[in-house]
């Protein structure tokens, strides 16, 4: 490493001194000798200050892009938690809608509820009104009893009033066998009965766009089929209201 005009002015003071007699030549050899030291020294210390300012820097140039990176961090979280904030608004006026839906159901068929001829169940986002199997048919057979078509049209005009909702029907059986000319199976009466209700709905004014109808025979039960009182509840319809979107979301998976 270069050492500046050190040397030469060191040369130069030794040749003073000398001449005027002050100290000897291995004496300004000696002062010469701890004065490079020192130099060599000072260099030293500021190649190290100068290093140390690199690692400073280049801490700092570290700092800044992690602290750019959590800015960046902290902006998408606070996106994130505006999106939750929305979505929850939207369940909770979505709960609540369908809070006042079943209300209004329920409301609306409050005189057959209390007369244990149906029972309105909700279920997340989806209301069902079932129906015992004997309201409506008599044993074996898929034609609507006279009983059961005041309650259907009651329920028909109740049901109108959610044009959102897809409406529906599914025909559930016992797990006694049929076996008729008509009714090979429980699947063909369980079908036949849902398709029954399906049809008055649509001639009570429901858009038939919006009824969907199905047979499940004795395949889905809500209670074991051990005695009369277990197959009579089995022997059921079921009216759902589903929304629109969810129905249509089935549909295409399948």
């Amino acid at each position: 490493m270069k050492k500046s005009g050190f040397p030469l002015v060191g040369a130069l003071l030794a040749a003073a001194l000398i001449a005027g007699g002050c100290v000897s030549t291995g004496e300004f050899e000696k002062l010469q000798a701890d004065k490079n030291q020192e130099i060599d020294a000072l260099q030293k210390q500021r190649a190290g200050l100068e290093q140390q300012t690199r690692e400073l820097q280049s801490q700092r140039k570290a700092l800044e892009e992690q602290k750019t990176a959590l800015e960046r961090q902290q902006s998408g979280l606070r996106s994130e938690l505006d999106t939750l904030a929305r979505q929850k608004a939207q369940l909770e006026a979505a709960n609540q809608q369908s809070k006042s839906q079943y209300d209004g159901l329920v409301r609306n068929l409050t005189e057959e509820v209390k007369k244990g001829e149906l029972q309105v169940r909700q279920y997340k986002d989806m209301l069902t009104v079932e129906v015992a199997e004997q309201l409506f048919f008599d044993s074996g057979r898929a034609a609507l009893k006279e009983s059961g078509k005041a309650v259907l049209s009651k329920v028909g005009e109740a049901l109108k009033g959610y044009p959102d909702k897809v409406i529906r029907v599914v025909g559930h059986t016992d797990n006694v066998p049929i076996s008729t000319a008509q009714f090979p199976s429980n699947w063909e009466l369980s079908a036949a009965r849902a398709t029954t209700v399906v049809r008055f709905l649509q001639a009570a004014g429901v858009p038939p766009d919006r009824l969907v109808s199905s047979g499940r025979a004795e395949y889905s039960p809500v209670s074991a089929n051990d005695d009369a009182d277990g197959r009579r509840k089995n022997r059921r319809i079921e009216i759902t209201l589903i929304d629109r979107n969810l129905a249509q979301e089935v549909q295409e998976r399948r």
